[in-house]
């Protein structure tokens, strides 16, 4: 009959077709087809850099707000009552230049980090470190020169400012410190940041610690 050839024929057409392969143009349906990827979910981006810059920046600010509003309590309190300046050890000199030291190797490995060379930056970074807790330890022992000195916390007011002063610094720091190991030993593998950004934020805070220290002391010493 014309109807039974005309369908036999509609089925003879669309079987060639599919052994050609026509039907694989049409687009893939269904929860593992979509996109193109094999099913796969394209990754999350890693969130932005800039709020480690952010918070950053805002945790400096905040810690110079907190050491200018000590600043401006020295001068007053200097200018008024019994004050009896406290010279600096000599040892705090020896501190500022291990602390000062220890940004230069610090940007060193930063250097180095940046070309690939990683096993120099482990070992200036590991330095770097080291020089920060020196710089600690040397703070501890000045101030217990001063102790044997008969100067304490409550001696005077002159005294009390010496020790706020370098005691909140050297807990600043220690923060730092902290900051050092921490991306030192940390596997940046699976990390929401790069290494190299991790260091380069780390890196302002320590700087920034250096320059308030230089602050500090010049404050101590011409503020006498």
């Amino acid at each position: 009959m014309p109807g039974s050839t005309a369908t036999h024929e509609i089925e003879l057409i669309i079987e060639k077709k599919t052994g050609d392969g026509g039907g694989g143009n049409l687009p893939p349906t269904g929860r593992n087809g979509g996109g193109g990827d094999g099913g796969k979910r394209s990754p999350r981006e890693n969130p932005s850099a800039k709020r480690y810059y952010t918070g950053m920046a805002l945790g400096i600010v905040s810690i110079l707000m907190f050491f200018m509003a000590l600043a401006s309590a020295f001068l007053v309190r200097r200018g008024s009552g019994v004050w009896i300046p406290v010279h600096v050890p000599t040892l705090m000199w020896i501190n500022t230049v291990v602390l000062l030291a220890s940004s230069a190797t610090l940007e060193l490995a930063r250097h180095h980090l940046a070309e690939g060379r990683h096993s120099a930056y482990r070992n200036l970074w590991f330095v770097t470190t080291a020089l920060g807790i020196g710089f600690l330890v040397g703070q501890v022992v000045a101030w217990r020169q001063l102790v044997g000195e008969g100067i304490y916390l409550a001696s005077n007011p002159a005294s009390s400012f010496f020790y706020i002063f370098t005691g909140a610094h050297a807990l600043h720091l220690f923060g730092g410190v902290t900051a050092l190991v921490y991306i030192a030993r940390r596997n940046f593998d699976q990390a929401q940041v790069t290494r190299s950004v991790a260091a380069e934020v780390t890196s302002y805070y320590w700087h920034f610690m250096d320059a308030l220290w230089l602050f500090l002391l010049a404050l101590l010493v011409l503020g006498k």
